[in-house]
């Protein structure tokens, strides 16, 4: 690599991982990148300059604001790509580079649909009896199968979108409930699943096949209004409390790359139906951060959720439903055993009950306008491990648009 950027040693992006996204440099087009180090593997350039001519892709498939023709071209094709873009790290001279703090990183996907599920038991649980505290913490059917939510892909937003707060009914001091912005304004740590190939209506996808049909992993912010959500949830679950914004990261890790990160998965007691059945290792070793206006707040880790991505795939389509190029489906909130480790401030805070103390000083229960939320994952970065990174996603909370 004598004539590449030297890759900084502690950057998100090295050449273990080859992340996929969609920038615009300043007066350009967008275009599908490659993240390395400080830099962006331009592949619309790359491809027209004939540097990938070998992977037998469609012409201009990376010219585009959008990788879902990449996506739906499926694992061969990803791999063959992932192989030529290695082969390129080895050859002195580099590919077309664009600087990655000139450009404009986008949304990396068209989102067709958005499930979230419920997939950490220790959130689930804490979440349990803070609600239910004369009742079973876990919901009757949570050990049986994965619990998900349809979210809105429209209210899917890039890292670093504006969050204006929402609006919704919240009962008053009489018990009326009124229109009114949201008081508790929430955050949760997640990890999304993008959709490359499909499935048919009617042919369900087997957990063992998840990796045939998820090209890679983001992370996800899925911003909450508990106030709201806990007036209407009942019966039917969350709606106006969950579908105004949800942020995801912009890179696009491949399943491949997380291959040395698989760990092993909670043991499961009851024994799952045989279709939720998957071989081990069944999860990643993976790391998240939350911090509130740069403060540090929470180091939840990926690798204790009780349900794996291949067991939400399966339940999703088990019934027969469709999957389409650009869904996302996500882990939902992941918390661990400790309160540092816990991945919502309903959690944090205790539903308001304890207040977090940031850096300057200042406390918080549920998010103020003005603030700034950020998520940061990674992989790896102990004594002789490589570090993978997903970059962060971030969002910062404004007024409410409600006159």
């Amino acid at each position: 690599m004598t004539d590449w950027p030297r890759v900084p040693e502690d950057s998100d992006f090295p050449t273990s991982s080859l992340p996929y996204g969609v920038v615009r440099p300043a007066g350009g087009a967008a275009r599908a990148g490659v993240a390395i180090g400080d830099h962006v593997i331009d592949l619309a350039a790359a491809q027209a300059g004939g540097l990938l001519d070998g992977v037998g892709l469609p012409p201009g498939v990376f010219a585009s604001a959008s990788l879902n023709g990449f996506l739906a071209l499926g694992p061969q094709t990803w791999q063959r790509t992932r192989a030529a873009l290695r082969q390129l790290l080895d050859r002195p001279e580099a590919p077309p580079l664009l600087e990655r703090g000139a450009v404009d990183a986008l949304m990396p996907f068209d989102v067709a649909d958005y499930v979230d599920f419920y997939a950490s038991e220790q959130h689930a649980t804490n979440m349990g009896r803070m609600l239910r505290p004369d009742g079973p913490a876990l919901p009757a059917a949570w050990k049986h199968l994965p619990i998900g939510y349809h979210g809105r892909s429209a209210t899917i937003v890039a890292s670093g979108s504006p969050i204006p707060r929402p609006a919704g009914l919240i009962p008053g001091a009489d018990g009326r409930p009124r229109l009114a912005p949201t008081a508790c304004l929430d955050i949760e740590v997640e990890l999304g699943f993008v959709i490359g190939v499909g499935n048919a209506r009617g042919s369900p996808i087997a957990a063992a096949d998840a990796g045939e049909h998820v090209f890679g992993v983001v992370l996800v912010n899925d911003w909450s209004a508990r106030d709201i959500q806990g007036f209407e949830a009942q019966p039917l679950g969350p709606f106006l409390g969950k579908s105004f914004a949800t942020s995801i990261s912009p890179w696009v890790v491949p399943l491949e790359a997380l291959a040395p990160f698989r760990v092993d998965g909670p043991v499961q007691d009851p024994t799952p139906d045989p279709y939720l059945h998957v071989a081990e290792p069944r999860g990643f070793d993976l790391h998240l951060e939350l911090s509130i206006n740069g403060s540090v707040v929470s180091t939840p880790e990926a690798a204790g959720l009780y349900w794996s991505m291949a067991q939400q795939l399966a339940h999703l389509t088990v019934n027969g439903a469709a999957t389409r190029t650009g869904d996302l489906f996500a882990t939902g909130t992941v918390s661990g055993p400790t309160p540092d480790s816990f991945g919502s401030l309903m959690e944090l805070t205790w539903r308001g009950s304890r207040p977090l103390t940031l850096a300057d000083g200042t406390t918080r229960t549920w998010l103020e306008d003005g603030d700034r939320a950020t998520i940061r994952g990674w992989c790896g970065g102990g004594p002789g491990q490589p570090r993978l990174g997903f970059g962060e996603v971030t969002g910062t909370i404004q007024p409410t648009a409600l006159r």
